[in-house]
């Protein structure tokens, strides 16, 4: 049995939003999380920021999710930070190179922080 998704958006500020993750990201529940991102991505959040700090599980369809959220993210001119990775979805990043193109971060403040200044260091 899956334990429930809570997804909740902490944080937008113009195109950056934050949602906290937790649960289990599977067969399941992945179609909300993916749905919950590209609903901010259309309301002008293109830079996504997940903590994933209360994450108790991610599989292949969860990992495929986060990956279709890149995606999208970046074909809005956004991108997708996380937060707090759990050890296994970390080894999962490193391993395929996802990590190159999702970069992740101790905390939710460091990565709300990073992307921020990625923001600042970009505009004209």
């Amino acid at each position: 049995m899956t334990d429930d998704l809570t997804l909740t958006v902490q944080h937008t500020d113009g195109p950056l939003a934050l949602i906290a993750v937790a649960g289990e990201i599977d067969i399941e529940t992945a179609p909300a999380l993916r749905a919950q991102a590209l609903h901010l991505i259309a309301q002008g959040h293109p830079h996504l920021v997940l903590d994933c700090t209360r994450v108790t599980f991610c599989d292949s369809t969860g990992f495929s999710a986060l990956i279709g959220i890149l995606r999208c993210a970046k074909a809005d001119n956004g991108s997708l930070t996380l937060a707090c990775v759990p050890d296994r979805l970390a080894r999962m990043l490193d391993l395929t190179g996802i990590s190159t193109l999702m970069p992740s971060y101790p905390n939710a403040t460091d990565a709300l922080n990073a992307r921020t200044a990625a923001g600042k260091t970009t505009a004209p």
